[in-house]
């Protein structure tokens, strides 16, 4: 045999064997057992989950009568008050030119009472003595009375510009009172900072705020995808961050009627009634997180999401299923309702089929391969 010949020969045989060891490596492959899995009944529960605070039901902010200077604050922060108790005094600096103005006018009905007191008692004697009409005495007598309570008016008029009270007593302009029950979350004044009233162009200086802390409710936001599944009355679980492993009871009572947007996607407001526990004191201004049951299926055909598998032209899922023979065919499935980790099935399979674990296998391959 010549050389060239036995080359040729040694070539063949390597080709040779070489397609023996690829045709041995995928008979090898090939024989991969893979694991299955039944499908099962079990109840999928859709969640969602909307951030939000924790805010009390009532909250109000006390803003003063008149504008001034705080003279004295009484209660602090956190305090627990009833309606009616003194948060706070003002001291009132009055406006100059109102004050005069003020002083002028109480002067004016001065000179106009003693001159109706001069025509009172003159009238008044020939009134006795018959010379003038009853009629025309009864006008004096009333212009003096409307004279003596004009007075009465102009010095409440000059005493509440001056000192923000009038004579009689009461100083309620210038004490600060809680306006409700409950407990005052913030005072953001100090004795000294000058306070002006609430009018028509101005909202005027928050003195205290005040809230119920025994009626609280969860305040957040759902996406637009999924506040038409939402129901009023539905119960809802809260957790709040800064209460580890405890979840609340809350009670779904309002569902905004228009949505706002924010980065791009419509969101709507949700509020809900929070069932307290003593054991905890929640804080207004807590972050939390409502899960909200948006659909629930009891006892229904479900599988693993792990098994399925989406053809790449038409995209429906599909799973294989195991035959008589040991092999796999592919079966295309109809899906419901998704929890994330198990998936409702509604054609497809059967609970008695057998369906490929497609993980299981890929992991089984590589550490084969390798």
């Amino acid at each position: 045999m010549s050389k060239r010949a036995k080359i040729i020969l040694i070539i063949i045989v390597v080709f040779f064997i070489a397609a023996l060891i690829w045709f041995g490596k995928m008979n090898k492959k090939n024989s991969i057992e893979f694991e299955t899995e039944k499908p099962f009944k079990t109840t999928i529960i859709k969640k969602t989950v909307a951030t939000g605070k924790i805010i009390p039901l009532e909250e109000i902010e006390i803003k003063p009568q008149i504008a001034g200077i705080i003279d004295k604050i009484i209660l602090l922060e956190g305090a627990k008050v009833k309606k009616g108790d003194l948060i706070a005094t003002l001291r009132v600096v009055p406006n100059e030119q109102s004050l005069l103005i003020a002083k002028g006018a109480l002067d004016n009905v001065k000179i106009r009472l003693n001159n109706a007191a001069v025509s009172y008692k003159r009238n008044k004697n020939l009134f006795q003595k018959g010379v003038i009409a009853k009629t025309a005495f009864e006008a004096i007598e009333l212009a003096y009375d409307q004279a003596k309570q004009d007075l009465k008016n102009s010095q409440n008029n000059y005493q509440i510009i001056k000192k923000g009270y009038s004579g009689s007593g009461v100083s309620a302009n210038t004490n600060i009172l809680a306006q409700m029950t409950g407990t005052i979350l913030e005072i953001p004044i100090k004795e000294g900072d000058q306070v002006i009233q609430s009018n028509n162009f101005n909202a005027g200086t928050t003195i205290a705020t005040i809230a119920d802390m025994t009626k609280m409710i969860f305040e957040g936001k759902v996406d637009e995808s999924e506040v038409g599944k939402l129901i009023s009355g539905t119960n809802i679980e809260v957790s709040i961050g800064a209460i580890e492993k405890m979840k609340f009871l809350a009670r779904l009572n309002f569902i905004a009627p228009k949505g706002t947007e924010e980065n791009g996607a419509v969101q709507f407001k949700i509020k809900a009634a929070i069932s307290l526990d003593d054991a905890f004191f929640i804080r207004a201004g807590y972050s939390a997180n409502a899960a909200i049951v948006l659909e629930k299926k009891d006892s229904v055909l479900s599988i693993k999401e792990a098994l399925l598998k989406f053809d790449k032209k038409t995209e429906e899922p599909y799973v294989e299923v195991k035959t008589a023979t040991g092999t796999f065919e592919k079966s295309l499935l109809k899906l419901g309702t998704s929890d994330g980790i198990n998936v409702e099935v509604l054609e497809g399979i059967t609970i008695d089929d057998e369906i490929k674990i497609w993980n299981k296998a890929a992991k089984e391959d590589k550490k084969k391969e390798d």
